[in-house]
């Protein structure tokens, strides 16, 4: 059986990691333009890195508005119950600085990842980075 759990920091603590992920999962995999990538908002986020049997296998970051971003797994580890740890591990991060909600993008295709955790998508889909995107909130009272 994996061991996985989840580290919280700093852009400075875990960047290194996470944006190597990141790199991975939207730049190589799902054709992101680096510019649309590195938004500048990393120094003033909360990160999250998942670690699988010592390696890094994801990461997530909550911006200080609670709005959850940047959700990566790397392939291999899809499907180990690394996003939903960081989504709980972002969930709980928010919840304890007081947050009410916490607000995402969410890539269509992810949907119904994120509908089991709780969050209700609403609006119209719309383009991101040339992905379809739907924006979804989860309630934290």
């Amino acid at each position: 059986m994996a061991i996985a759990h989840v580290n919280s920091g700093d852009w400075e603590t875990l960047g290194p990691a996470a944006s190597e992920i990141r790199r991975r999962v939207f730049i190589d995999e799902q054709s992101v333009p680096q510019e649309e990538e590195w938004d500048g908002l990393d120094p003033e986020c909360r990160h999250f890195l998942a670690m699988l049997d010592g390696q890094p296998a994801g990461t997530a970051r909550l911006l200080p508005d609670a709005h959850i971003g940047r959700v990566a797994v790397l392939a291999n580890a899809r499907g180990t119950g690394i996003g939903v740890l960081l989504m709980k591990a972002a969930i709980e991060a928010a919840r304890h600085a007081g947050h009410s909600q916490v607000a995402l993008s969410a890539q269509v295709h992810a949907l119904a990842f994120y509908e089991r955790l709780g969050f209700v998508a609403h609006g119209d889909e719309y383009m991101d980075a040339g992905i379809p995107h739907l924006d979804m909130t989860l309630s934290l009272t």
